[in-house]
């Protein structure tokens, strides 16, 4: 089926420009487009290679190089002059979520390389990449270490592949387009500002508009190679444009006063680093080309940090990226001003230099601005009675500043994704040991694969000290290192944990453990229990900032239905055993132990307290009593857990030294 045109889709005007501007200058390092589902982010991006000029390669080069200007260091190479060449177009190669490193940078045949000493380099996805477009979908989804490969790649324009002493290298020349939904956990800080420029797009509200999207998506759906056809010339105007801008880019002069206008508006947006400086300029240079202009003005300027500074600007953890397009605005007009002098407004100065102006095309109207509030209720009151009573009003406390959290980290090793909590068997790491072919694969143990070999060199007979390797010979590094984990936090909100402010100290102190979550890669999930029942507040999920918004939001009042919270917490961590087999969950409950509600409620809760221990499910136990006369409730809740018990004023990290390692009851540490 021929991709949806790229012109046929209706509005994304910020991404649209985003991609054009990366496909006119692959320097600009690529785009990061966050957004819910359903916006057309992978429909832009297929779409996008179809405008790209198409190349010409060598015939016999498996790594695309141009005959023109080969690669030195081609593992294919040396090509000579003149060797014989094809044109073909651009490609988009895509990169599975689920891709070994192997399958991204290429392989070695180890076997050939230690037996015959012969380096056969089996080529990956860089190289299938070079000249064209890699795409990867769910790049928040990818291990940090693969994702820092790929922008490795993208910023150096080569990929290098070392096993055991031998290393090849090849060119890797290509556009990398990234998507995201933020819902399901954001990039790391430092493989955010790898990207050049990023791009939040959502659905429309407008009805006309939801419309129209809905009749191109039947009619594309009913006859592709029509609906294409309808819009090939607007495709291929399109594609004549970026060729001409192309040509354009190098004759276009970016002047000392728009490196100053970009300097200016880096500091005053506070970001880290000189790459936001550099990723700025290139980007001002292309939308200058891409306008058809020699000179960079005031509107590249802006253009270009819009889509290059959201996601560099100085944050708190738990904020989304953003700008502030009014201060973007007063900084461009400060610089104007002060080259103008007092009395001067000139052309591009405040007065004209509104979101509007400037020789834009159609598609790079200004963005939508961002509007968020985070109010907070007013403090609780203790009731005159029971703090735990039904008719006790509702309140919503804020939480105070997080600190840095102890780590709580699950006994023995695990097997699942890479993180930083909890010790595992993982493919990066310090090596305790090897595993045959068929076992495992990976990082192979060349120690290892000698000693397997060795006492075979008399029958296969070996010449001149060279082994002989054979392929059960192999050997492969069983290493451990961290890994993440799913931490579920059950939250007591009843009327006791509101009284007496205890809920803001709570508060402060999960919220404290969200980001020490967020730090350490793992899933979290939130159940929250309070008025007689319990609630599945926050599915695991990769996104602790939705995490830490539902807390926020979390009011208390009511009666304590511990046995309720912790079946509840029980069923969520049953069913992502199922989603999620290999990621150890760490049950952390939030009380002072009290159990309120229903019939019987201290046994009940004691009975679901040894249906948690008995599926050896890693608990903790965290001790929100206050006061002088305390009733050691929560830690004996802990005991009939099987789990560790840490008073509230213990979570911060520099109360007791070292980490709290949670012992599990059971083998397999999953809910039954």
């Amino acid at each position: 089926m021929r991709p949806f045109p790229f012109t046929a889709v209706v509005g994304m005007a910020d991404l649209r420009l985003a991609l054009v501007l990366s496909a006119v200058s692959p320097a600009v390092g690529g785009v990061l487009v966050r957004g819910e589902k359903g916006t057309a982010k992978s429909t832009m991006v297929r779409a996008l290679a179809g405008l790209l000029p198409g190349v010409d390669v060598v015939d016999t080069c498996r790594f695309s190089c141009d005959p023109a200007a080969p690669d030195p260091a081609c593992p294919d190479g040396p090509h000579p002059e003149g060797a014989a060449s094809h044109h073909r177009p651009a490609r988009l190669v895509e990169l599975p979520v689920g891709a070994a490193e192997d399958r991204v940078v290429g392989s070695l045949n180890l076997e050939r390389a230690l037996g015959e000493g012969v380096t056969d380099y089996q080529p990956g996805l860089l190289a299938s990449a070079h000249r064209g477009l890699l795409y990867v979908d769910e790049v928040n989804l990818l291990h940090d270490h693969l994702v820092d490969v790929l922008l490795d790649a993208a910023a150096m324009g080569r990929a290098t592949v070392e096993r055991e002493g031998v290393s090849v290298s090849h060119a890797a020349r290509f556009v990398l387009i990234g998507t995201m939904n933020p819902e399901e956990g954001e990039l790391r800080p430092q493989l955010l500002d790898r990207f050049g420029l990023t791009v939040e797009v959502a659905s429309s509200r407008d009805a006309a508009e939801r419309v129209e999207v809905v009749k191109r998506r039947m009619a594309y759906e009913a006859d592709p190679d029509g609906f294409a056809a309808h819009y090939a010339d607007d495709e291929a105007a399109l594609a004549a444009r970026i060729a001409e801008a192309k040509r354009l880019l190098p004759e276009v002069t970016l002047s000392d006063d728009a490196l100053l206008q970009i300097a200016e508006v880096c500091a005053a947006f506070e970001v880290d680093g000189m790459r936001a400086d550099i990723v700025t300029a290139r980007t001002a240079v292309a939308h200058a080309a891409w306008a058809g202009r020699t000179d960079v003005t005031t509107e590249d300027v802006r253009v270009a940090a819009r889509l290059a500074l959201p996601h560099r600007r100085r944050r708190n953890p738990f904020d989304a990226p953003g700008i502030d397009e009014e201060q973007l605005d007063q900084a461009l007009s400060t610089h104007d001003n002060k080259a103008d002098g007092p009395d001067n407004d000139g052309p591009d100065g405040p007065d004209d230099d509104g979101p509007g102006s400037g020789s834009s095309p159609p598609e790079e109207p200004s963005p939508n601005g961002d509007a968020s509030g985070n109010g907070h209720g007013g403090s609780p009151q203790q009731g005159p009675q029971d703090p735990d009573s039904e008719g006790q009003r509702e309140r919503t406390v804020g939480a105070g500043s997080p600190y840095r959290a102890r780590l709580l980290s699950i006994s023995g090793n695990g097997a699942g994704e890479l993180g930083k909590r909890s010790r595992a068997i993982t493919e990066a790491g310090r090596t305790i040991g090897s595993l045959p072919s068929g076992v495992r694969s990976g990082a192979a143990h060349l120690v290892a694969t000698l000693h397997a070999a060795a006492p075979h060199q008399a029958a296969r007979g070996a010449l001149g000290g060279r082994p002989r390797i054979e392929a059960r010979d192999l050997r492969y590094a069983l290493r451990e290192g961290r890994e993440g984990n799913l931490v579920l936090f059950c939250v007591d909100a009843s009327g006791s944990m509101g009284a007496r402010e205890r809920m803001r100290e709570v508060k402060s102190a999960v919220l404290s453990l969200l980001l020490d979550a967020y730090q350490r890669r793992d899933k979290v999930g939130l159940v929250t229990f309070r008025r007689g029942e319990a609630e599945l507040a926050l599915p695991p999920t990769s996104s602790v900032e939705a995490a830490a918004a539902r807390l926020e939001a979390l009011p208390t009042g009511g009666r304590t239905p511990l046995a309720e919270g912790l079946l509840k917490s029980h069923d969520a961590l049953r069913v992502e055993a199922l989603r999620d087999p290999k990621r150890r969950p760490l049950l952390v409950v939030v009380t002072d132990g009290r159990a309120t509600h229903g019939p019987d409620p201290v046994a009940r809760s004691h009975a679901a307290a040894g249906l948690l221990a008995n599926t050896g499910i890693a608990s903790v136990v965290m001790d929100c009593e206050t006061g002088r006369m305390r009733l050691g409730l929560a830690g004996e809740l802990a005991q009939r857990l099987g789990g560790e018990h840490v008073p509230l004023g213990e979570v911060a990290a520099d109360t007791l030294a070292g980490e709290v390692r949670v012992r599990t009851m059971g083998t397999t540490g999953r809910a039954a």
